[in-house]
């Protein structure tokens, strides 16, 4: 140090307040969607995902999975999973609308999609699973599987645009012992049943209590069953009065025609839906030939707050009846179709979901309420659609909401 010249004092630089690697984040591999196994160890305990590659791994000790990957890849930022603390605001610039959300389809789980996309509009229904806290005494996997799909698609800062339903279907799966699965293709209206009823039976508290699917769904039959006692065929009916809850109604339809017209054209037969309705008008008889011949008639006695109609439009051969039901998208007059009890109040409807089935799959054409806009839904594909193009399609199941 030469003489009169004075050291220069050390500098000291402000610490850091941001993280140095938060920029090699790839949010485009990022899907919190999928169940969060450990990709090594297949644990689901403290896992973090990577927000690197997208990865899994188990702990954050020196000798966890996560920090040996964390050396070897030079991968260095992490989400612990259980706390779902989720990076909610990063979003991919990709357009949605909260409700309206795409669904990916995994393998033949469309039926599963429309199946959503249809329970979705039911609001009661929606506003119940939102909240983790009405559902918190159940320890179903669907239960909360249910509740955590509803939650994402209608979350107003999802991390796109579309969501994978996968977590959901390995619980369905899990809850109906494979009967639905990935990769096998099933009917939305049997999805449908099996749905309903088992929630209903997981969210209950007794085995006499209600639930939220009863409280948007249930309605009643009144059914006279007229049973063949004598040992001759149509002789000696026993004739017996029963009331029995209902969650759907099945609609007959008229048999397809086997003969083309002049036009060498296949003639697509049309039917009103107020007519394949009378057979719950209390007159309209339906015959049963096993175990015992019967004759059976149903009359609605209560009506749902939601109204789920299913046409059945597949035989035993798998073959497809093409009738159109020509049916109202608002104001469906259900008394002025079949008898109601007059304290039955109100007897409107208004459409919400239509599921169609066509080319091999499903499809379904909901209502959004706050714009009185319909939207065409299959799978990844979202689009508007006119309320004259609903009312044209192969109705294959129809979900109404009672007017208030």
């Amino acid at each position: 140090m030469s003489g009169g010249e004075e050291a220069n004092p050390k500098r000291h630089s402000p610490p850091r307040t941001e993280c140095p690697y938060l920029h090699t984040i790839n949010r485009q591999v990022l899907d919190f969607d999928f169940e969060k196994f450990c990709s090594v160890s297949l644990s689901n305990f403290n896992v973090y995902a990577c927000l690197v590659c997208g990865k899994y791994y188990q702990g954050r000790g020196h000798k966890s999975h996560a920090y040996t990957h964390s050396l070897e890849a030079g991968h260095h930022v992490y989400i612990n999973i259980q706390t779902e603390k989720q990076w909610s605001r990063a979003l991919d610039g990709s357009d949605y609308l909260p409700g309206m959300v795409r669904l990916n389809n995994i393998k033949e789980t469309d039926f599963v999609n429309v199946t959503i996309q249809s329970l979705m509009r039911v609001t009661p229904l929606r506003n119940f699973f939102l909240i983790p806290e009405n559902y918190k005494h159940s320890k179903s996997i669907l239960v909360h599987g249910f509740g955590e799909l509803t939650r994402k698609i209608w979350h107003a800062r999802n991390f796109n645009g579309q969501v994978s339903p996968h977590e959901f279907l390995q619980a369905v799966m899990k809850a109906s012992e494979k009967r639905f699965r990935i990769g096998v293709k099933s009917k939305p209206v049997e999805f449908m049943t099996w749905l309903l009823d088992t929630l209903h039976k997981d969210l209950r508290t007794s085995k006499r209590s209600s639930s939220i699917i009863h409280q948007c769904f249930q309605g009643e039959l009144e059914v006279v069953e007229e049973i063949c006692g004598g040992a001759k065929e149509g002789t000696n009916f026993l004739k017996k009065t029963s009331r029995m809850p209902f969650l759907m109604l099945g609609l007959n339809l008229p048999p397809a025609p086997l003969f083309k017209d002049v036009m060498e054209k296949n003639i697509i037969p049309q039917v009103p839906l107020s007519n394949i309705l009378k057979k719950f008008d209390g007159e309209f008889v339906t015959e049963v030939g096993s175990p015992r011949i019967a004759r059976l008639r149903y009359r609605v006695t209560r009506l749902p707050q939601y109204l789920i109609l299913h046409m059945h439009r597949f035989t035993k051969n798998k073959e497809k009846n093409p009738t159109l039901v020509n049916f109202p998208v608002k104001n469906l007059e259900l008394k002025d179709y079949i008898p109601l009890p007059e304290e039955e109040s109100p007897t409107k409807y208004d459409l919400i979901s239509n599921i169609v089935h066509d080319d091999g799959s499903y499809r379904v054409s909901v209502h959004r309420k706050s714009e009185e806009q319909w939207y065409e839904m299959q799978d990844l594909h979202v689009s508007e659609t006119l309320p004259q193009m609903v009312a044209l399609s192969e109705a294959y199941m129809q979900l109404y909401e009672q007017q208030k």
